[in-house]
């Protein structure tokens, strides 16, 4: 079925909700002429933050560039003030007007975001040691944050879940947390004793939206399960709607919560690092501030303890002057939501969602294995609408799972924007996942953390895949997402054997040139981590590999390890080793002359340190190069930093001799500043290959321009002539001459092979990465070339001086 025939489809169904029929523009329109900069994106992380406007931003330009807003004291009388303090009032009724808040019962506090809001309510609570704090396992992190503050004056916290009984709802209550001995203290009475209930509109996680109806079952005491303390002292309800608000904030004129916070820049995308607490008057005046600034007090007396505090709600607690431009800017964006109507932006990314789910839960494999499991799809009387988010998880055909970061791999490749891992909200997470208390903690002990790449452990998802609609996605979007998955994850009969290891050439291989059978073709050196290295006709091995192949690396000022990763203009630098004078020659176009460094350790001024280094969890023993020498390479990639030599007598083994998660596979040998192993070995066979699949990309209209590449791209230490593209993947043995390699397998490619040095600027594009990912990927890694370990007898420190590689040797390898 074709775009159009699809879109037909839909629109039978959605062509009420989805588009704005009733308003100004159309959703083609706004996308044509407010979003030209998605031209060829995808972007479907609008939970994370949406999209500003080019209309937005033009009016925002507008109003900064004809208007003087000044600083807003409470005293001044300038015009220009003056004028800042009444777009600051009129921004606040906006905001109340937005939540249907009467300014009689409610105040707007502007805070640093939503985060900034909820941590002022918890700095800010009358929490005493018989106060509770209750909060839904699916929060965000900020909420959970909050528990620290309980904590810390002796209140208990506990998580609750929430279920349907015959004609209520049962609150199940986890195990209270305390700190310290709260029965030692004062005793208060309860009328005094304050708690407080936690719980999102929306779940950033699975997008379930919780009936507001649930906090006042929290306020009535009307919610019953045995032991929770719902009935003790006075409750208080916060919401947390920074991801709620989008398409269906809190009514404020139905349901009186007490505390409400949110973000603006995930409603209109700008203004960031802005969010608002929307406060009760009566909740209000119980939160009591510790700290004063300008703007907080009446009056204050320097050399005695004395300070008379505002008495204003808003004055009270937005310490120092407000972040006045960014509040005029809101303006401009509720006017984009205005003009839409909120319920038509609800029904229009409702209409996206509902229809992914739908496409996604319909998927099969050749098998007829279900591909995708999609987390928070229920209706009950507390969760009973799901929100413009589809959360999910990827399975093959056998049962196992696609691992989360590859599915955001391959969409980055593809154009497509998404979110992965566990989104800042754990609760949500392990109860969607399965994760037991066990699991999170041998996940933790195993080295997993928050934003890593380690998306299966033991088996089992550690995060998951989030889809989000903002008001300015379209059918296209989803249509290109659903066409993502189908041709990346749901299995063809290619797709179930697993990858094309011994994949067929794109146009028939020719067997002209290899009556001399395989040969070494090009031995690199690449003598400072990341930067660009020499070739050799021979070259030295030694015990970490080729003698100074990444013997030295750039430290940031901060203790950071510089790759191209970060740094792509480090593939610039040039370097180039003269055994015969033991000196390291160092160019770049940013810098006059070469840098010249004696190769003598002796000769280093710079003091010997000892580095903990994230590569693979070692500490190496390490000599500065100077002050010179560091200067030159601080301007060479035009930030501050420090060159690095690994002392010679040290060398390290990998550490990932337990069972911590490592992504160095060498566990045995001696290493330099490798990544994974001593060696990366490709062939020319197989760099045909690819070239002539770029070449076939082009000549499809799969691809635009061709981008042929050359071994340079990957960085090899060997480059092999001759034999069958891919063959060096079934190799076990190697053996180069008289010397002797182990194969470690496959060597997992990232975007740095998209980086295009060769006219002296960093050029970027999706290849040759993304047609690799097509016809290479194995368990969520994308292979080229294979990575080798020398053998040599560790105690033989003769042989480190006696074995040469020479280009023209014989490559014999064995399979077994």
């Amino acid at each position: 079925m074709n775009l159009n025939a699809d879109k037909e489809e839909f629109l039978k169904e959605f062509g009420d909700d989805y588009g704005y029929q009733n308003a100004p523009k159309r959703i083609d329109d706004i996308r044509a002429s407010e979003f030209k900069r998605l031209n060829g994106l995808v972007y479907l992380d609008h939970a994370g933050a949406t999209l500003y406007s080019e209309l937005q931003m033009g009016a925002i330009f507008k109003d900064l560039t004809t208007n003087v807003y000044g600083n807003p004291h409470v005293d001044s009388q300038s015009d220009s003030s003056s004028a800042t303090s009444d777009i600051i009032r009129e921004a606040r009724q906006q905001v109340l007007d937005y939540f249907k808040a009467s300014p009689k019962e409610y105040k707007c506090i502007f805070t640093s975001g939503a985060t900034g809001a909820l941590k002022l309510v918890g700095e800010c609570f009358p929490w005493s040691s018989q106060s509770n704090f209750m909060y839904t396992m699916e929060n965000h992190n900020s909420v959970l944050g909050i528990r620290e503050y309980a904590l810390s004056k002796g209140a208990a916290a506990f998580a609750i879940e929430i279920e349907e009984a015959a004609d209520s709802i049962k609150v199940l209550q986890h195990s209270i947390q305390r700190r310290g001995d709260a029965s030692s203290k004062e005793e208060e009475a309860i009328g005094t004793t304050y708690n407080l209930f936690a719980f999102p509109s929306e779940c950033n996680f699975s997008g379930v939206r919780y009936s507001v109806d649930l906090f006042k079952n929290i306020k009535e005491n009307s919610a019953r399960s045995e032991g929770l303390p719902v009935d003790k002292g006075h409750w208080m309800v916060l919401i947390d709607a920074a991801k709620g608000c989008t398409t269906k904030p809190p009514d404020l004129s139905k349901y009186c919560a007490d505390f409400v916070v949110i973000s603006f820049y995930k409603l209109f995308g700008y203004p960031t690092g802005l969010g608002a607490l929307i406060v009760r008057n009566e909740a209000a005046k119980l939160l009591k501030t510790t700290y004063f600034s300008g703007g907080t007090v009446a009056a204050t007396i320097a050399d005695i303890d004395f300070v008379k505090r505002r008495e204003g709600i808003e004055e009270l607690l937005e310490d120092g002057t407000s972040s006045f431009l960014s509040i005029a800017s809101i303006h401009h964006g509720f006017r984009i939501l205005n003009t839409l109507t909120l319920s038509a932006i609800s029904r229009h990314t409702a209409s996206l969602a509902t229809y992914l789910r739908r496409k996604l839960l319909n998927l099969r494999h050749e098998n007829g294995a279900s591909v995708c499991t999609i987390y928070g799809i229920f209706n009950t009387k507390v969760c009973h609408q799901l929100g413009p988010i589809v959360c999910f998880n990827l399975k093959r055909p056998d049962g196992t799972w696609f691992g989360y970061r590859e599915v955001e791999k391959l969409a980055s490749l593809s154009g497509i924007q998404l979110r992965t891992g566990c989104f800042c909200n754990p609760g949500a997470c392990a109860k969607y996942l399965g994760l037991s208390h066990l699991d999170l903690l041998s996940n933790v002990e195993a080295g997993h953390v928050c934003w890593d790449d380690y998306d299966i452990v033991n088996g089992k998802p550690t995060g998951a895949v989030r889809v989000s609609f903002g008001y300015m996605s379209t059918f296209e979007d989803a249509k290109k997402f659903i066409d993502f998955i189908v041709s990346s994850f749901v299995s063809a009969p290619k797709l179930t054997e697993g990858l094309c290891l011994l994949g067929r050439r794109a146009t028939p291989f020719s067997n002209e040139g290899l009556e001399g059978g395989l040969r070494l073709k090009t031995i690199s050196i690449y003598p400072i981590k990341s930067c660009a290295g020499f070739t050799a006709e021979s070259w030295p091995l030694c015990s970490t590999g080729l003698k100074h192949d990444r013997e030295w690396l750039l430290k940031s000022l901060s203790g950071e390890i510089l790759t191209q990763k970060k740094v792509p203009e480090m593939g610039l630098i040039s370097a180039f080793i003269d055994l015969n004078r033991g000196i390291l020659f160092v160019e770049s176009k940013r810098c006059k002359g070469k840098l010249k460094i004696n190769l003598k350790t002796d000769s280093y001024d710079g003091e010997r340190e000892e580095m903990g280094l994230h590569l693979h969890t070692q500490r190496y023993e390490v000599h500065g190069c100077g002050n010179e020498v560091n200067t030159w390479f601080s301007s060479a990639i035009g930030r501050p930093c420090s060159l690095l030599r690994h002392y010679p007598r040290q060398y390290h083994f990998c550490a990932n001799k337990s069972d911590t998660i490592s992504t160095c596979r060498d566990v045995q040998s001696k290493l330099n500043f490798v990544n994974e192993a001593q060696f990366l070995l490709i062939s020319e066979a197989s760099l045909f290959d690819l070239n002539d699949r770029l070449s076939l990309n082009v000549h499809k209209g799969n691809r635009g321009t061709p981008t042929l590449v050359n071994s340079v791209r990957f960085r090899p230490n060997l480059v092999l002539s001759g034999g069958k593209p891919y063959a060096e993947d079934t190799w076990k043995k190697i053996k180069i001459g008289n010397n002797c390699f182990t194969s470690l397998g496959g060597c997992n490619r990232c975007q740095m092979i998209n980086f295009d040095l060769r006219t002296g600027q960093v050029q970027k594009s999706n290849e040759p990465l993304a047609t690799l990912a097509s016809y290479r990927r194995v368990k969520g890694k994308i292979l080229f070339g294979v990575l080798l370990r020398y053998e040599t007898d560790a105690n033989n420190v003769g042989q480190d001086q006696d074995s040469w590689l020479k280009v023209g040797e014989e490559v014999i390898p064995t399979s077994f």
